[in-house]
């Protein structure tokens, strides 16, 4: 007898517990907001990449004036090298979407 009320009292609980609760995780989550890439570039490409610049430019300049010429060409041939890498990829960036455009229109 005491097990049946305990199961009456315990069935009705649930019951109510799910009325309440159905509506909340039926309801459509949100969509939160992505990321802002396009942010995130021109933030790198507008404040971080001309210091970044400068640094090496101090760089550069402060193995000059110590007669350090030969590191500093190396040194400037590198990063001319890793900018035509970085133009580069850039450039295949662009050509790929034309080509993806130009294909699947």
């Amino acid at each position: 007898m005491i097990a049946m009320e305990l199961v009456e009292t315990a069935w009705a609980n649930t019951t109510y517990a799910l009325q309440t609760v159905a509506p909340v995780l039926a309801a459509e989550p949100t969509p939160s907001p992505g990321i802002n890439t396009d942010g995130v570039v021109s933030f790198f490409a507008s404040k971080i990449a001309p210091i970044l610049l400068a640094v090496l430019g101090v760089i550069f300049i402060g193995r000059a004036s110590r007669g350090e010429i030969s590191k500093v060409l190396t040194s400037s041939a590198i990063a001319i090298v890793g900018l035509a890498f970085i133009a580069g990829a850039a450039t295949l960036f662009f050509v790929g979407d034309y080509l993806i455009k130009l294909i699947f229109e």
